[in-house]
C-alpha cells in the first residue's frame, strides 16, 4: 500500500508539525515536496514558523539547496526584467507580469521558495504584433515547433508559441488573454489590465490586481491538462488567499469580481480545495455565493477527478485512479478550450504525432504544442 501525501499536505498545512515527524516520514516528504516542485516552499515555511532548528541537518541541506535555487532564479528573473525593460521600451501600453514572474517581481507570498524557469506576460491584443516584433529584435526566437503547433498557437490560443532567447536561453509565454478565444468561457483581458498596478522597481510592468491573481491562478489551474505541478499551483492560489483574506470585504470584492470576469467555476474549484487539502480558511459563504458554482452532484464527480489527480507529483501520492483522473482532466482542458469541431481534429493530429515519435519516426523537437522542451510552465 502506498503510504500517500497526508504528511505532505500536513506539513504545508502545519510547518509545525514537521518538528515530529520522524525520519523515514521526512525522508518520504522531502521526496514528495522534491517531485511536486514544493520542498524550497517547505523550506520557506520551516524557516517563518519557526521550525527550521528541528528539521534534522540532512533534511535542512536539501531544503537550503532549493532555498538556493529559487533565490538564484528570482534573481534571473528580475534580471531578465530589466533586459525586457529596454526591448519592450516603445510598446504602447502595460505589461503585465503574470504567475511566477509576477510574484517574484512583486515579491508576494507564493514567491517564498518557489521554482520556475519561464516568464508570463500579458499584453493587449493590439499591441501582440508589436511585441513580437520587438522581441525578436531583442535575440527572442521561437521554439521549434511544427507548422500545425505555429498555426495551432495563432489560430486558436490566447498566447503566442514560446519564446527562448538564443544566447541566455530563457523561456518566455507572451498572452493577449487569459483563456484562449475559443475556450468556452469567454473572459476579456481588457479588465484586468485596466485594474493592474505598476512595479515600482520595474516601471515597464504591470501585475494583475490581487483579486484578478486570484482569478488567473485558478483559471489556470483548473482549465489546463498538465497535473504534475497541480499541487504547486494549489499552494499558490492558497498563499495568494490567506494573503487577501487579511482586507475587510475581501471575499465580497473577490466573488464580484469573478463574476465579472465570469470565472466563477475554477474560482468555486479552488476554494474547495485548497480548503480541503490546504485547511485554507475560506468562509463557507464564499464557497455556496460562488458565482457559477456546480450542482452538488457535479461536485463530488469533480472531487473524483481533481483530488486523485493533484496527488499525481509522486509515485507514493497517487491513489486508485489517479492515472485515469489526470488523462480525463487532460481531454476536459482541451474541451474547454476547443469547440468539437476543432478539438477532435486537433486531439486526432497529436495522437498520430505521439505514435510516430515513439517509433522513431521522427526527429522532430519533443516539445508538446503548450510548451518547449524542458520549458516549466509557471
Amino acid at each position: 500500500m502506498r503510504p500517500g501525501w497526508t504528511h505532505l499536505l500536513l506539513a504545508l498545512r502545519e510547518p509545525a508539525s514537521m518538528a515530529g515527524f520522524d525520519d523515514s516520514t521526512l525522508d518520504l516528504v522531502v521526496r514528495q515536496a522534491a517531485s511536486a516542485g514544493l520542498l524550497g516552499r517547505l523550506g520557506a515555511l520551516a524557516e517563518q514558523h519557526g521550525v527550521r532548528a528541528a528539521v534534522p541537518a540532512a533534511v535542512w541541506r536539501h531544503m537550503e539547496a532549493m532555498l538556493t535555487i529559487a533565490a538564484q532564479q528570482q534573481r534571473a528573473v528580475r534580471w531578465e526584467l530589466v533586459q525586457l525593460t529596454q526591448v519592450l521600451a516603445d510598446l504602447d501600453g502595460p505589461v503585465l507580469l503574470l504567475k511566477g514572474a509576477a510574484y517574484a517581481a512583486a515579491g508576494l507570498p507564493p514567491a517564498a521558495g518557489r521554482l520556475f524557469s519561464d516568464i508570463d506576460l500579458l499584453v493587449p491584443r493590439a499591441q501582440l504584433d508589436a511585441a513580437e516584433a520587438a522581441l525578436m529584435l531583442g535575440g527572442w526566437i521561437g521554439s521549434h515547433h511544427s507548422e500545425y503547433d505555429r498555426r495551432y498557437y495563432r489560430q486558436w490560443m490566447h498566447e503566442l508559441p514560446p519564446m527562448m532567447h538564443i544566447r541566455r536561453r530563457t523561456v518566455l509565454d507572451v498572452h493577449h488573454s487569459l483563456l484562449p478565444p475559443t475556450a468556452r468561457i469567454k473572459t476579456p483581458a481588457e479588465p484586468v489590465i485596466e485594474a493592474a498596478r505598476p512595479l515600482q522597481e520595474f516601471p515597464r510592468f504591470w501585475v494583475p490586481d490581487p483579486l484578478d491573481q486570484v482569478l488567473h491562478s485558478a483559471a489556470h489551474l483548473f482549465h489546463e491538462g498538465e497535473w504534475e505541478h497541480g499541487l504547486r499551483d494549489l499552494v499558490d492560489l492558497d498563499a495568494l488567499l490567506r494573503a487577501g483574506a487579511a482586507d475587510g470585504g475581501y471575499w465580497e470584492r473577490l466573488l464580484a469580481r469573478a463574476g465579472q470576469l465570469k470565472l466563477g467555476r475554477p474560482l468555486f474549484y479552488g476554494l474547495r480545495y485548497c480548503r480541503r487539502l490546504l485547511a485554507t480558511p475560506v468562509p463557507d459563504e464564499a464557497s455556496a455565493q460562488c458565482p457559477g458554482r456546480p450542482s452538488a452532484p457535479a461536485a463530488r464527480l469533480m472531487d473524483a477527478l481533481f483530488v486523485p489527480a493533484l496527488a499525481t507529483a509522486h509515485h507514493s501520492c497517487r491513489v486508485a485512479g489517479s492515472g485515469p483522473a489526470a488523462f480525463a482532466l487532460y481531454v476536459r482542458s482541451h474541451w474547454l478550450r476547443m469547440p468539437l469541431h476543432l478539438l477532435l481534429p486537433h486531439l486526432a493530429h497529436k495522437a498520430w504525432i505521439g505514435l510516430v515519435e515513439r517509433d522513431g519516426g521522427s526527429k522532430r523537437d519533443k516539445g508538446t504544442a503548450l510548451h518547449p522542451p524542458g520549458a516549466d510552465k509557471t
